[in-house]
């Protein structure tokens, strides 16, 4: 990019980092209920309270290598979280600008806790829906703030690092989920309440955690408080000449005055590269393939040997994986850049993906299984997969979004994106079990050419943010962007009037 990076002066004090840690339970909160989902829906003693008709088939069907988990309600049961967190996003975007991002994560903590509270004691079916609905607030809300709070208290040489922080918490959130559900299934006849229940502990740090935290310095300026925003950021910064960063802040603001319809801003000409980008993003990372992967793995395993265990060893070896290529990212991100990670990652899962796909339609039918030899191939391929969406889509889809936008459409455009990707973890969980049954291994090519269309995107329309500061981004970044600065030569009109 032209010109040099501003040198603003800061140290990482155990207050900013303790600020880092607390807020990013937000994303353990939300990967929690990720994998707790998943192994609640196959425990039988659940099956039988709430949807005794599919244990019922369950027991008699005649099992498919690809349709044995094939049921609509099951998958709305799961999906229906997505829902809710749709909606709930934009009214946690009117919350992150009118309250402010502290008080909107203690609103999301608040609502898990209650979903939490409500799923593990239900009796009746309304209660486990109208539990699975405080679940969505709470991730909705969530998923809005933790990632923009951590992407605007973060010093801009490690703003990367420090948002990514969300998404691995995410999955140790899985992997501690997967663990629990392996336990709570040999405890008949409520496990399922435990493994529901036990979602209050991600809550509740987030909740005493949002007691301690400081709101960010953008949003207090937002919010005309101008002097708490300077001290705010002289604390996070732990010096005390902030004058620099604290002037770039209130230059944003007063720009961001200018219109005060956030939503409506959004929809002008000059708003439409990062409202595209950033929704567009949100879309790839769900069609990258990771659910197919992440659930087809038991089966897989399951022709090694592993029979009762095989869903342990899986989501043991696919998790830890993800957790730790996750930390790639964080060490690799503020240093090589977001789009150098999109590409390379994209090429390894266009890789995997389509030897997975190769194997499995030429060796793996509806019934049988596979070589021990050739599904051992597979499991690294899974593994290499995985790892490739940990340090790249996976954290990605939740950093570039955050930081993209101007201060005047952050909280706005976020909303947009975060509602995108519940959108598209609806689809992909309501309809990837069946598409899995009716296209078999061929899923896995249709993944592959999204992965490949992900790639050419990168390369060509997406903008490299490494170093740039969230509040330079429209100046430094769209202005000059070959493609995407011609939007920004007529200021104010819409979308298709030039």
């Amino acid at each position: 990019m032209a010109g040099r990076e501003p040198h603003y002066k800061s140290r990482i004090t155990p207050y900013v980092f303790a600020c880092w840690i607390l807020a990013a339970f937000g994303g353990l909160m939300f990967g929690y209920d990720i994998g707790i989902s998943g192994g609640v829906t196959a425990m039988d003693d659940f099956l039988v309270k709430f949807f005794p008709h599919v244990h019922e088939r369950k027991l008699h069907a005649q099992e498919d290598n690809y349709c044995r988990y094939d049921d609509e309600l099951l998958q709305l049961f799961t999906s229906s979280l997505y829902l809710a967190a749709l909606f709930a996003s934009f009214f946690a975007s009117k919350a992150c600008t009118k309250l402010g991002r502290k008080p909107t994560i203690t609103m999301a903590s608040t609502f898990f806790i209650a979903g939490a509270i409500l799923c593990a004691a239900a009796e009746k079916m309304w209660m486990i829906i109208v539990g699975r609905i405080l679940f969505g607030v709470g991730v909705g809300f969530g998923n809005e703030t933790v990632p923009l709070f951590l992407t605007e208290i973060a010093p801009h040489q490690h703003r990367g690092a420090v948002n990514i922080l969300f998404q691995l918490f995410v999955t140790i959130g899985i992997f501690i989920a997967n663990l629990i559900n392996y336990a709570t299934v040999m405890i008949h006849p409520n496990g399922w309440r435990v493994s529901l229940g036990l979602a209050v502990v991600p809550g509740l740090v987030l909740f005493i955690g949002s007691l301690f935290i400081t709101e960010t310095p953008p949003s207090l300026v937002e919010m005309g408080r101008k002097e708490e925003g300077r001290e705010a950021l002289r604390i996070i910064r732990g010096v005390d000449d902030v004058d620099a960063e604290f002037h770039q802040i209130l230059a944003a603001a007063e720009q961001a005055k200018q219109g005060k319809h956030h939503f409506r801003r959004l929809f002008k000409r000059s708003s439409f590269p990062p409202l595209f980008v950033g929704t567009i993003i949100q879309v790839f990372q769900q069609f990258t393939g990771i659910n197919a992967i992440m659930f087809y793995a038991p089966v897989l395993f399951r022709t090694l040997g592993f029979n009762s265990n095989a869903s342990l060893l899986s989501s043991v070896i696919t998790g830890l994986v993800n957790v730790g290529a996750t930390f790639v990212s964080i060490y690799a991100v503020d240093k090589i850049g977001r789009r150098k990670l999109l590409l390379q990652a994209s090429c390894q899962m266009f890789v995997s993906q389509m030897a997975i796909g190769v194997i499995l339609s030429t060796h793996l039918q509806a019934t049988g299984s596979m070589s021990k030899g050739l599904a051992a191939v597979v499991v690294i391929l899974v593994c290499t997969f995985v790892m490739s969406f940990a340090w790249s889509w996976g954290p990605m889809g939740w950093l570039i979004p955050s930081e993209i936008f101007p201060i005047e459409t952050r909280a706005a455009g976020f909303a947009f994106a975060v509602s995108t990707n519940m959108i598209f973890t609806f689809v992909i969980a309501q309809a990837f079990l069946s598409m899995l049954c009716h296209m078999r291994a061929h899923i896995f090519f249709f993944f592959s050419a999204w992965i490949l269309t992900m790639g050419l995107f990168v390369h060509f329309l997406l903008p490299e943010t490494k170093g740039i500061p969230i509040d330079q981004v429209e100046e430094r970044l769209w202005k000059k962007h070959p493609v995407w600065s011609s939007f920004y030569k007529e200021e104010g009109s819409e979308y298709g009037m030039a």
